[in-house]
């Protein structure tokens, strides 16, 4: 068993990471260790991070320890970049962390100051641009973050710093120590930037109130959110969009983030229709909304958008008919879950049982395949299929006249239908690209009208000549 961390007065006392147990316990008696908890570092950083995307929404995770935040464009609520370090660094001390933390032109560069900057060596908490090789120069070549095998290869080499590498040939060191090297250090030295992938995407319409002081009145958070939604449907006004989902954010002062999120049957910008679901949504929460100490910023989020032109309602009424269904759909949706409220959507494929699907009545197709539309008829044509089939199909006793052809009669639920007339077969065959469709048997469809008039739809699962024996099931009833 191994040291994997130490806290600052067990560094000055000599204990390193990857020191012996056993040579800590005997070096230091009275040595207090406890085993490492991955999940709970983990899930510790991930608070660390939804609580820092008060400051930034472009917030990433460097395991095991470290935060890289995109603060381009955010600078000014704080007045310069100082200012907002400051700020994040001393939210991060009340919370009992000790926290290191450097701000530089590329990721790469800022997480090697913050991780192994000196002030011996020079080092930089704020590196103006263009001024990156400067400041990485003195660090040690671990900054890299290569593997612990190159590290000892470049040590050997004597290459011991950043600014020994820079001075280097880049082809001669990818020869020697592999073509990751010279990546790393031009990201270091400030000479590439790839950015950085946040944890939550940047979403197409973002809007946010910060408080002088926490909030805590449910009142005051349903007029300051009411106010976000009017901000943020101007702003789709203006580019001609609506939005699908919204997702409120709660930032309250102890760094406890609570987000609530919702989703509209079709695109919409209207403030009442938002606030609306939100309101539903709040009502269903099972625990309900804690302020805790207050709010100290809220921010609403259209994570989803698309085209919505103006539109007006038609003489005969249809718009407002479907302007009600949909709002009926939101509101089911946002208190009762988007999965409560579903609808058929229509499957590409000639087996009837498997040609409807369900899926949220809010939200858009998220199959594997592309959608397709319902089939049209024209008509003039009969139903090929009835609207509604028995699950599983019925079996039916049937007489055929030749072995092949449509049934003459056949008997169901005790009551015999004798056939005036029958179209068909509809051959369907089992899917082959399916593993269950060597067990499936060929279907042939018909169909049939009663002496009464009543229409069915039958099948014969099978054919003859071949085992098992043919059998005759009814899959549905023409209205």
């Amino acid at each position: 068993m191994r040291l994997a961390a130490v806290d600052r007065q067990g560094f000055l006392l000599g204990l390193t990471p990857g020191l012996t147990l056993a040579d800590a316990r005997a070096r230091i008696p009275h040595l207090v260790a406890v085993d490492m908890d991955r999940a709970a570092d983990a899930a510790l950083l991930a608070r660390l991070a939804d609580w820092c995307d008060r400051y930034t929404p472009l917030v990433a995770i460097e395991e095991p320890d470290g935060l890289v935040l995109d603060i381009t464009g955010c600078v000014h609520l704080f007045a310069s970049e100082a200012g907002l370090r400051r700020t994040v660094m001393q939210g991060l001390a009340r919370g009992g962390l000790t926290v290191r933390g450097s701000v530089a032109g590329t990721p790469q560069a800022a997480a090697a100051l913050a991780r192994f900057g000196r002030k011996a060596l020079g080092r930089h908490d704020i590196v103006p641009p263009g001024e990156e090789e400067m400041a990485v120069r003195p660090l040690p070549a671990a900054a890299l973050g290569v593997s612990p095998e190159v590290l000892l290869a470049l040590t050997r080499a004597g290459l011991k710093t950043v600014g020994d590498l820079a001075e280097r040939p880049r082809a001669p060191l990818a020869a020697r120590f592999g073509a990751d090297l010279p990546v790393r250090l031009a990201r270091i030295l400030g000479q590439e930037d790839i950015g950085i992938s946040p944890r939550r995407p940047l979403p197409p319409c973002l809007v946010e109130r910060r408080f002088a002081e926490p909030v805590a009145r449910e009142e005051d958070i349903d007029a300051a959110l009411a106010g976000l939604a009017h901000r943020a449907g101007r702003i789709l006004a203006e580019r001609g969009e609506g939005g699908r989902r919204f997702e409120a954010a709660f930032f309250r002062a102890d760094g406890r983030v609570t987000r609530l999120a919702v989703a509209t049957g079709r695109p919409a910008r209207d403030a009442a229709v938002v606030m609306r679901l939100f309101r539903e949504r709040l009502a269903a929460l099972a625990d309900p909304l804690d302020p805790g100490f207050g709010f100290d910023l809220l921010r609403l989020a259209v994570t989803a958008c698309e085209p919505l032109g103006e539109s007006q309602v038609s003489l005969d009424g249809r718009t407002v008919e479907d302007e009600e269904v949909a709002a009926l759909i939101d509101r089911l949706g946002a208190r009762f879950g988007a999965a409560a409220v579903l609808r058929p959507a229509f499957v590409d494929t000639h087996i009837p049982e498997r040609a409807v699907r369900m899926v949220p009545a809010a939200l858009d197709d998220d199959g594997t395949a592309p959608p397709c539309g319902w089939p049209v008829e024209r008509p003039a044509d009969p139903p090929a299929r009835p609207v509604h089939l028995f699950d599983p199909p019925q079996p039916i006793e049937a007489l055929a006249e030749v072995p092949d052809g449509p049934p003459l009669r056949f008997r169901w639920r005790r009551v015999l239908h004798e056939i005036a007339r029958a179209e068909g077969p509809e051959r369907i065959a089992p899917e082959w690209w399916r593993d269950e469709a060597g067990e499936e048997p060929t279907r042939d469809y018909y169909r049939v009208e009663d002496a009464r008039g009543r229409r069915f739809w039958v099948f014969r699962q099978g054919l003859f000549g071949e085992a098992p024996a043919p059998r005759w099931f009814l899959h549905g009833i023409f209205a």
